[in-house]
């Protein structure tokens, strides 16, 4: 499995990319695996401002949907508008093509706080 240094990852299988205040949110490659073949992303939650953990939107799989949980506490600015007519690309680019959101964190040092790649890798066994 695929876990990007450069990321920072959640006990509930998020990541998150900061850049300046803005940050990029999708599920890792081990959430995508673990859903399987998602057919539909439902977000509801743009021009809000929610709480780290809060549920910012769902993902539906073939045989499931699983709540999304945002990394941080911020304003969701964008779904990713590609997900609409391919939401498979969770599936197939969970890290570039694939993400959900992007938002503005109120506090960029919380990401900090995250786990990084090695430390996901030992939650998930991978």
């Amino acid at each position: 499995m695929n876990f990007p240094e450069n990321l920072r990852y959640t006990k509930d299988h998020e990541w998150i990319k900061l850049e300046g205040n803005i940050a990029t949110i999708g599920i890792t490659d081990f959430a995508q695996h673990e859903l399987g073949d998602i057919v539909y992303v439902e977000i509801e939650t743009v021009g809000k401002t929610l709480m780290a953990e809060a549920v910012f939107g769902t993902v539906e799989a073939v045989k499931t949907v699983s709540d999304l949980y945002l990394p941080v506490s911020g304003t969701i600015n964008e779904v990713n508008p590609a997900l609409a007519d391919s939401p498979e690309l969770v599936n197939s680019d969970p890290y570039n093509g694939g993400w959900m959101v992007k938002m503005t964190v109120n506090n960029p040092d919380d990401v900090k706080a995250l786990m990084d790649a090695a430390a996901y890798t030992n939650l998930v066994g991978a």
